[in-house]
């Protein structure tokens, strides 16, 4: 509804009615926490089949005993999976515990101390920067700020990161050493990268010898539908265009087995691995490789992989549709209220104008909590206060109804109060 026409008092008391609405649902005793995306307990029920076969599993892969030291990059057979799901070989992946952003931050604190390849220890810079497509990954601006990188801000476009901004920082400023990217369903726009935006950040000029592309594929088969999307594979354009060791690649079970007990990957080229490897050895002495053992029997391969993501759609879809449904029927044609329809991933981004905090606020207050406004930028600065992160993974169907009621309802109340504040 466009409020500018309505005179303050029809304003304030439509004002009254939405907040007699949000009061009704704060007696509700509402707790529904849609902050993260984790998986529901129905979707990592999905994977419980492979712990009851964990003691049938064949331990001696490779010809040693996975119970044992040893075998620092991984199980080869984990590798390979990996290697399969990435479109790489199993020679440019070492497979690791847990999640991804594990090796994340490894990788970005390993290049502070050590430097890549003979370069400079990025300590022993006057500063690095990284830039940070946004909206965007949260985790990924965390691990800058926690290590005193900065960040430098650069819109997401409809198909990718807004390539003529990064192409002209990244060509001209050596201390520019990264750029984080979630190229597929990305967090939390859902978009995917185009072919041209592979492409282009693949051959891109960079004034740094050791710029690297943080590549976390996180979601590379995690679509919601049959036809899957199609992301064009990185290495393949790198190598193409001679810069194989520019990319830096990730991913993870943790949505696809056991969230924080599952498998992750880093894949790069060999001699990237080889001086990851040679730092990590003195950290560690191998991974757990009898989880290794039991993802490799369970997952099997990228086929089957595929049918069990088609059961964690099958749960995630319902809920995506709901969403989009409510805002549909609420706010269609609507220029103050814009929402992503991803094909896959966990998010659908909100955009209001100029009220998200507001928004989030109000929510809280009546139980439903969402990720803090503007944790999609650097500095969790929003300069528009305009995105709002959905996560509708964990409630189910019934609690994510009630869920985007209320969120509609607060949208409401924090754009009758703009437009009143206006009228003053």
């Amino acid at each position: 509804m466009d409020y500018i026409g309505f005179s303050k008092e029809e304003l304030e008391k439509m004002l009254k009615e939405e907040q007699k609405v949000l009061s009704k649902f704060g007696k509700k005793g509402i707790s529904i926490d849609m902050s993260r995306g984790r998986p529901a307990t129905s979707q990592l029920d999905i994977a419980m089949p492979m712990l009851e076969d964990a003691a049938m599993y064949n331990y001696a892969l490779g010809g040693g005993d996975a119970r044992n030291y040893g075998g620092l990059g991984g199980l080869r057979q984990a590798r390979e999976l990996f290697a399969d799901l990435l479109g790489i070989r199993a020679e440019n992946v070492v497979v690791g515990d847990g999640s991804s952003l594990d090796f994340m931050y490894t990788s970005v604190q390993f290049a502070l101390q050590f430097g890549i390849r003979g370069e400079r220890p990025w300590k022993d810079l006057p500063k690095v920067k990284f830039i940070c497509p946004s909206p965007g990954y949260d985790r990924h601006f965390a691990i800058c700020e926690e290590l005193g990188i900065e960040m430098i801000t650069v819109p997401m476009l409809e198909d990718g990161p807004d390539m003529d901004t990064v192409e002209s920082l990244v060509s001209s400023d050596e201390l520019i050493k990264g750029i984080w990217c979630v190229p597929k369903y990305s967090n939390p726009t859902g978009i995917v990268y185009s072919d041209k935006v592979v492409d282009r950040l693949a051959s891109m000029k960079v004034a740094a010898k050791d710029f690297r592309i943080y590549w976390d594929n996180a979601y590379c088969i995690h679509g919601l539908y049959d036809n899957n999307d199609k992301l064009k594979n990185i290495f393949d354009s790198a190598r193409k265009a001679g810069n194989f060791d520019r990319v830096l690649t990730f991913a993870s079970t943790s949505k696809i087995t056991f969230a924080g007990a599952g498998i992750a990957c880093i894949g790069a080229s060999e001699e990237n691995l080889t001086e990851f490897l040679k730092h990590l050895s003195v950290r560690q002495i191998c991974p757990n490789k009898v989880n290794q053992v039991m993802h490799v029997a369970y997952l099997k391969n990228v086929d089957n992989i595929k049918k069990i993501m088609a059961k964690h759609a099958e749960l995630l879809r319902p809920k995506f549709e709901l969403v989009d449904a409510k805002l549909m029927a609420e706010f269609s044609g609507d220029n103050f209220v814009k929402w992503t329809k991803p094909r896959g991933g966990y998010f659908i981004s909100l955009d209001v104008r100029h009220c998200a905090k507001r928004i989030v606020a109000l929510a809280k207050s009546v139980g439903v909590v969402f990720t803090p406004a503007g944790s999609a930028f650097p500095y969790h600065i929003d300069d528009n206060d305009s995105n709002i992160r959905i996560a509708p993974s964990v409630p189910t169907l019934e609690e994510l109804d009630t869920a985007i009621e209320v969120l509609v309802t607060c949208i409401k109340i924090a754009r009758l109060e703009l437009v009143i504040s206006k009228k003053q």
